[in-house]
């Protein structure tokens, strides 16, 4: 391992990274040329560029955890995700530690009829070893009612000794690299919400290893600025070595939107207005989904001074993190409470 500050690292990556993040935080004209965004005239959605992969995506992706809650009926819960997807979203999240598995059975059932072919299919896999990542890797297929997905992910890479364990002999990687030239997965990511430390680690070891990810999902939203910020250590990282970040918790849960300081429709045009591929977020009811297409109906490009207001609004409250509980607290720590899922 690369023995660096990272915090440091970021700092001093080079004028051009720093300059692009910048650029594309603050100037939509530079954002939209980047994400190469474009508004399909038969519906409601932006489209964006997956990084270097070249796929084009939903800038909205319907989270997998919501879609599998036991409050929500199976019937619901297809209905509400065959109809994201008719209006226009085609990225579609899940993971096999979903609501124990649940999540991704009811997306099996969505994506019959014809419905696989609509959409850009991820999901994530728990396991550090590569057995445990392999039996993953095929029981999410099974479930899914696939025999590919088109984006496979390390889940809740959240811990200093998770990126070495993924790249070790034996480790996760070598089932996920192998699962890809079996033609079970198209491209590799990794996802994580605790600290962008840990995040920069797993890009760092990558590196190292000439291994290139093709996506990077974390936290962004109009209070990760302020504290432990993915926004401004990581995005710079990902923009410049071009891989595609993917958005996720927009509204912390519900606790960014307790604080009182955004409405959800600020939220969410706060969370597209950066450069990241793809905005992941829970829907499960009519009201949510069609809050997140109003958002996307609605939006366009902050000017460097809406952007600077929004954050001003939400600095008190964003400092301690008390609103971003899945970086302060265990309580997202899906990982930590099932350990066996790391194999």
């Amino acid at each position: 391992m690369v023995s660096i500050d990272r915090r440091a690292f970021v700092r001093t990556a080079g004028t051009a990274i720093g300059a692009v993040a910048a650029s594309h935080l603050l100037n939509p004209e530079a954002r939209a040329e980047t994400n190469a965004e474009t508004n399909a005239e038969t519906n409601e959605m932006i489209y964006r560029t997956l990084g270097r992969t070249g796929e084009r995506v939903s800038a909205i992706g319907m989270g997998g955890w919501h879609i599998g809650k036991p409050e929500l009926s199976e019937q619901d819960a297809m209905q509400l995700t065959r109809q994201a997807i008719d209006r226009g979203i085609t990225f579609l999240d899940n993971s096999w530690d979903y609501n124990e598995g649940v999540s991704e059975l009811r997306m099996g059932k969505v994506l019959a009829d014809g419905y696989r072919n609509k959409v850009f299919l991820m999901t994530k896999i728990d396991g550090r070893t590569k057995a445990a990542a392999a039996q993953q890797i095929d029981e999410s297929l099974l479930r899914l009612r696939t025999d590919r997905v088109d984006l496979m992910q390390f889940h809740e890479v959240i811990h200093l000794e998770d990126p070495d364990r993924i790249f070790a002999e034996g480790g996760a990687m070598e089932a996920m690299i192998e699962a890809q030239k079996a033609g079970k997965l198209r491209f590799i990511g990794f996802t994580g919400h605790k600290d962008p430390y840990v995040h920069l680690r797993m890009l760092d070891l990558a590196r190292a290893r000439n291994f290139h990810f093709d996506t990077v999902q974390m936290p962004l939203n109009v209070m990760d600025a302020h504290f432990r910020s993915f926004t401004h250590e990581v995005l710079p990282v990902l923009i410049g070595e071009g891989i595609a970040p993917l958005g996720m918790k927009c509204f912390g849960d519900h606790y960014i939107l307790a604080s009182n300081t955004v409405t959800p429709i600020e939220a969410l045009h706060y969370c597209l207005n950066l450069p990241s591929a793809v905005q992941i977020t829970g829907i499960d009811s009519q009201h949510i989904l069609d809050q997140a297409f109003e958002a996307v109906r609605t939006f366009k490009p902050l000017s460097q001074a809406e952007v600077a207001a929004l954050l001003d609004r939400t600095k008190t409250a964003a400092l301690a993190g008390l609103y971003e509980r899945y970086k302060t607290t265990a309580q997202f720590d899906g990982t930590s409470r099932s350990p066996q899922f790391l194999g």
